[in-house]
């Protein structure tokens, strides 16, 4: 078999795996199936980005904003309220990594002021690119052999929603994704936020990167 059938293979294993923590395809799997098909759809982060234009359902032109070439960060939650209030008739769904949703969380408290049913999914590895599984317990373990690119570790990124009005869901395991996604893109007055816990570790499969 050719590289691109292997690639194939591996990333649908990788989809249907149900073990403990998840990966990303498994995670983008379920993200699938709440997407609709015209849909307006937000990608931000390392992998998570990397990995959401390549499998993530796109049927239309104009429908897919993320960090670009140049993979800026900051820009998913900005662009998420920009879609709901230009086309407040469509389903908006923003994919964030951890290290991503950091730079600009804080707006979510505009999209909770202003009532936009924005679905944000944060993609959660413990950091940027790859993450831990635990960090050190003082700080200046922390600051001898906690890696640069890791981020707080179980970040309950959906409370920080919920303190703003809106609704979060946490989800560390494949058997509650799906309810928790369903619930999240029916909200039709709020926005809402599912975080979802992922192995820190976990990695794309070997293609090109295009951020």
């Amino acid at each position: 078999l050719s590289p691109v059938c292997l690639g194939s293979l591996r990333r649908a294993a990788m989809s249907n795996d149900n073990s403990y923590p998840m990966n990303y395809y498994r995670v983008f799997k379920s993200i699938n199936k709440v997407i609709s098909r015209d849909a307006i759809i937000i990608g931000e982060g390392a992998n998570t980005m990397d990995i959401g234009r390549t499998v993530m359902g796109n049927y239309n032109p104009k429908a897919r904003l993320d960090a670009g070439t140049f993979g800026t960060m900051g820009v998913g939650v900005g662009f998420a309220l920009a879609a709901a209030l230009v086309h407040p008739e469509k389903q908006i769904v923003c994919v964030e990594g951890d290290s991503a949703i950091g730079f600009s969380a804080m707006e979510m408290e505009v999209c909770a002021r202003y009532k936009l049913p924005i679905t944000f999914i944060v993609v959660n590895n413990n950091g940027i690119g790859t993450g831990v599984s635990k960090q050190p317990d003082t700080r200046e373990g922390m600051f001898k052999k906690s890696p640069p690119p890791s981020l707080t570790v179980g970040a309950r990124y959906d409370k920080m929603c919920e303190a703003f009005g809106g609704k979060g869901w946490f989800v560390d395991r494949p058997e509650e994704l799906d309810y928790a996604l369903e619930q999240a893109v029916a909200e039709s007055t709020l926005p809402t936020l599912v975080n979802i816990a992922i192995e820190p570790k976990s990695q794309q499969e070997n293609h090109k990167k295009f951020g």
